[in-house]
């Protein structure tokens, strides 16, 4: 058997470029904030993580280009060897004290900052349990380690107490959850989970990336907005999203980051976050901590946006966060609707299977601090003559 004819057995992605409904790897031609060119066309931005809109911020350009005059455009090695510079230490010492941890330490993407953290956490003789709804990256980095993994229910903690009590009551436990979870935006059930933990002797990681900057009073994620910030043993978020750069970190108690300093391949031998990133991501900071109306514009467009949504008759939960996922049906039909968004002015993002389950995919739509009363009037009127079309609402 060739080890290629897997690649030529697949025809997905051919079958929907031919029905016109393929919805991945858009061009952007233009980005203009809450606006971008795609194919041409000036369309509203409604399917960016961009949650604060900082990545065209004038502080934030700024500090990038000055730091790549400065340092160059690449830092050329690992932060284990030759690639930690004295911004990623600055940086890191902001973000301690931002968490109210005593240490951070940052790692080129979101991604591996969990596949390497997490699987240098867990070992042979602990147990992880994780959300079934958890990243991609989280599920990849169970398969990293050799510790046993159990997944419960999504954000079910009868679910994960029925785990906890059946597994052995000596080995290490973490438990790994999404802080606000990507596709539908729910926030995890902290509170329940901070109960659990203090029964069953377990410790906390939380994956804050969609929170982080954007839920909490201050934009510290979900330990913040329950209340319980000093209970999660390590929280985890990434620069990608509210924080206009790339990259991620994890923050925690200083023995805790120290070891996964010394021992987390993906930080050993990935190349470090270019000096760009780390000052964009650093001045993005610096307006969070200094200019509150970031965040409090986009709670406001969070909340006008989910009453708009209710108000023309979708099923949109409550909640504080600036992810809106609307349910189609199936694979095709989501296609079609995305298209059919695109085509009215809106980009979304379509989520399929297996990123849910079969008969549940739809689209993802997400807002920013920057959209204005026309933006969403826009999205609104798009989504409801598409709600009406597909019957989704009447």
């Amino acid at each position: 058997m060739d080890v290629f004819q897997k690649c030529f057995d697949f025809k997905r992605d051919l079958e929907v470029k031919a029905a016109g409904l393929y919805p991945f790897f858009k061009t952007i031609e233009g980005n203009f904030g809450s606006r971008v060119v795609i194919d041409g066309r000036e369309v509203v931005m409604a399917g960016s993580n961009n949650y604060l809109g900082l990545t065209r911020h004038p502080k934030v350009v700024e500090a990038a280009v000055d730091a790549t005059k400065k340092f160059g455009t690449s830092c050329s090695g690992s932060r284990y060897a030759n690639g930690t510079y004295v911004l990623h230490v600055e940086l890191e010492e902001k973000l301690a004290d931002f968490m109210k941890k005593e240490k951070a330490l940052c790692f080129t993407t979101g991604y591996t900052t969990n596949m390497g953290a997490i699987s240098t956490l867990a070992g042979r003789r602990d147990i992880i349990f994780s959300d079934r709804e958890n990243h991609s990256c989280i599920m990849d980095a169970t398969m990293l380690t050799f510790a046993e993994t159990k997944k419960y229910q999504h954000n079910d903690m009868e679910d994960l107490d029925r785990i906890l009590q059946g597994s052995d009551p000596e080995a290490g436990k973490l438990i790994v959850s999404d802080g606000v979870f990507s596709m539908k935006g729910i926030v995890a059930n902290l509170p329940e989970m901070v109960r659990l933990k203090r029964k069953y002797g377990c410790r906390v990681f939380i994956d804050d990336a969609h929170g982080f900057g954007v839920i909490g009073k201050n934009g510290r994620g979900t330990g913040e907005y329950h209340g319980l910030e000093t209970e999660v043993d390590v929280v985890m978020g990434t620069f990608s999203k509210s924080f206009a750069g790339l990259g991620g970190f994890i923050a925690g108690p200083e023995r805790v980051i120290s070891y996964v300093k010394h021992h987390a391949r993906q930080l050993i031998f990935a190349a470090s976050m270019t000096p760009a990133s780390v000052a964009a991501v650093t001045m993005a900071l610096h307006l969070i901590r200094t200019e509150p109306q970031h965040l409090e514009n986009l709670r406001n467009v969070c909340k006008t946006v989910r009453n708009e949504f209710r108000r023309v008759g979708f099923s949109v939960p409550e909640g504080d966060t600036p992810i809106v996922y609307i349910k189609v049906g199936e694979d095709e039909a989501a296609f079609m609707f995305w298209k059919e968004l695109l085509g009215l002015g809106v980009y979304t993002n379509p989520v399929i299977t297996p990123g849910v389950p079969k008969g549940q995919s739809g689209v993802r739509a997400s807002f920013m601090a920057i959209h204005t009363q026309s933006d969403i009037a826009h999205v609104i009127d798009a989504f409801t003559t598409l709600g009406k079309k597909y019957g989704i609402i009447k």
